[in-house]
């Protein structure tokens, strides 16, 4: 029973956040995508200085003979994440001071469709590199 809780906790804590916001206009809740924003930089830039960083652990999961050159792919493309989520959260704290509907549309939609762009190029990327190295 617990555990079916937490699966649903951000989905309910997302939807709290949203609703407090809504009806109280509170400043401080424009703060939460930040955080967010640097609390996912944090775990992708914390797992680069590890001997096995956050992406390697997730493709070692699909793939657990993973080649060397695909450890190095996953490695650079741990750096190149942390660097995209760091710019996502300066922009996310930018559109704080910004007026509502500006930061509504970012944190709300732009930043969304900007992660989904990312994925599909990495997608791409990722293709093309395991036909070129065969991995």
């Amino acid at each position: 029973m617990i555990k079916n809780i937490k699966v649903f906790l951000p989905i309910i804590f997302t939807i709290l956040i949203i609703t407090l916001f809504h009806f109280t206009h509170w400043i401080v809740v424009k703060y939460y995508p930040a955080v967010m924003n640097f609390c996912i930089f944090m775990m992708f830039f914390v797992s680069s200085f590890q001997k096995e960083t956050i992406i390697q652990r997730f493709a070692r999961m699909m793939e657990p003979d993973i080649k060397p050159k695909a450890l190095e792919y996953t490695r650079n493309l741990t750096y190149i994440w942390a660097v995209f989520t760091f710019l996502n959260f300066l922009v996310s704290v930018w559109t704080i001071f910004l007026p509502e509907k500006i930061w509504a549309l970012y944190n709300g939609c732009v930043s969304y469709v900007l992660i989904g762009l990312f994925f599909a190029i990495e997608y791409i990327v990722r293709i093309n590199f395991k036909r070129k190295y065969d991995c």
